[in-house]
């Protein structure tokens, strides 16, 4: 197992043990969870910029703070839905992320969709409402809640696509935390739970997890091709239904299962059909 494989893995691991306490504290408003995350990873991002000394305000910042502004929603929204549903079903709702980075991506990188790949979306989606069709915990309701989520995602993820060409990766991971740390504190003014002397152990917890998911997620793409540790990303939901089990002994339907199972089938075979074209594009330019 090469030093890239197992960076991933601890990544998708700590990102994992985040969700948990995120559910721990279903007792305190999503947003509230926002803010502390907020302060620790402003706090330790503006550490990292200081030791690497990189000037933190950017150039595009108005790309910069949309990047926040999706960010900071689509986090409200998937902690409202790890909240509010089993841990599974939030994740596998999650992983629709990569579909709307797609179809985002012909607006804002001006790349096209093909044909079998508006097939994986619609298997992955099928997927979706295969879950909310067997699960009676899954309301209509969290359903929109959790693909609004990934739609923002995909807005976050295809700003930082148009700002790597430009900005260095800790500033982008930097102005996370400085735009919903604001956006987290006036939400915060009209709905503020005091949190228990226990909620403080999960809320320091959830910003160092995420840290170190982070951390090492960045480490892995530095040692390794992206290609051969990307898809790594989803035994993510394998930690989901094994630490639902554990900790809230969460079980799923049998055609539950297959649904997250559609879920992840029209994602990866979605990846895989993206490097494969990527690979012959690059063949053709070289040729």
């Amino acid at each position: 197992m090469t030093k890239g494989v197992q960076f991933m893995l601890l990544s998708t691991f700590f990102f994992a043990l985040m969700n948990v306490c995120v559910k721990f504290l279903s007792h305190l408003p999503p947003m509230e969870v926002v803010l502390f995350r907020s302060v620790i990873s402003l706090v330790l991002s503006y550490g990292m910029l200081r030791r690497a000394n990189v000037k933190p305000w950017g150039t595009r910042k108005g790309i910069l703070i949309t990047r926040g502004l999706a960010g900071g929603f689509s986090l409200l929204l998937y902690y409202t839905t790890l909240q509010n549903i089993p841990l599974a079903g939030a994740v596998t709702i999650q992983y629709l992320a990569p579909i709307f980075t797609a179809v985002l991506g012909v607006y804002v990188a001006k790349e096209q969709v093909k044909p079998w790949q508006w097939v994986f979306f619609l298997l992955s989606f099928a997927g979706v409402l295969v879950i909310e069709g067997v699960d009676t915990r899954i309301s209509w309701y969290y359903l929109l809640i959790g693909v609004g989520s990934a739609f923002l995602s995909g807005v976050a993820y295809n700003s930082v696509r148009k700002l790597s060409e430009t900005e260095h990766p800790l500033v982008i991971v930097f102005y996370f935390p400085l735009v919903s740390l604001p956006l987290s504190l006036v939400f915060c003014l009209f709905d503020w739970v005091p949190p228990q002397p226990e909620d403080w152990i999960w809320l320091i917890l959830i910003g160092l997890l995420t840290q170190l998911g982070q951390y090492f997620m960045t480490r892995s793409y530095q040692v390794e091709k992206l290609a051969r540790v990307a898809h790594l990303n989803y035994i993510g939901i394998l930690y989901a239904l094994g630490l639902g089990f554990v900790f809230f002994n969460e079980t799923f339907h049998l055609y539950s299962y297959l649904g997250i199972a559609l879920v992840l089938l029209g994602v990866i075979l979605n990846l895989q059909y993206s490097r494969t074209l990527r690979k012959r594009e690059e063949a053709q330019a070289t040729a």
